[in-house]
């Protein structure tokens, strides 16, 4: 009877696999504001970098943060990773504004870009929200 209940592993697989196909969405997303036939320029594939920017200060200032009461180790981290993050929303702005006469990128391509960074930042946030605990295998790292 206990092999029909599910466990909490369940739920942390099925949490894991729902990031994993929201990761994938906005991966997706910015991709095709690159590679649609309309658009067809792939300058807002630079965002990548940003995204494996973005949680370096955040695991970084994890590991160094002390139990006490002086956690400015972590609100360095956390003001960094929201600088990497406003810049990748910023990057796909500026593309699409300058120059002024013909723009570096579509704006449908800016807006495709756009919405795969809120749905890439929030599966970040989800991973880190989920996955918060030091027990877990899939935070080891």
């Amino acid at each position: 009877m206990s092999a029909c209940l599910p466990t909490q592993q369940d739920g942390r697989h099925q949490r894991l696999v729902l990031l994993a196909f929201a990761g994938s969405v906005g991966m997706t997303l910015v991709i095709l504001g690159c590679a649609l036939p309309q658009f067809s320029n792939w300058f807002p594939l630079l965002v990548l970098i940003f995204y494996c920017l973005a949680p370096i200060p955040t695991l970084i200032g994890r590991r160094y943060n002390d139990s006490g009461s002086n956690n400015s180790c972590m609100e360095m981290a956390i003001f960094l990773t929201m600088g990497i993050v406003v810049s990748a929303f910023a990057l796909p702005i500026v593309l699409a504004r300058s120059p002024v006469g013909a723009p570096t990128i579509e704006w449908g391509a800016c807006y495709l870009v756009l919405s795969g960074n809120v749905v890439v930042y929030l599966t970040m946030l989800g991973f880190f929200i989920t996955f918060d605990n030091e027990d877990l295998d899939y935070s080891m790292w």
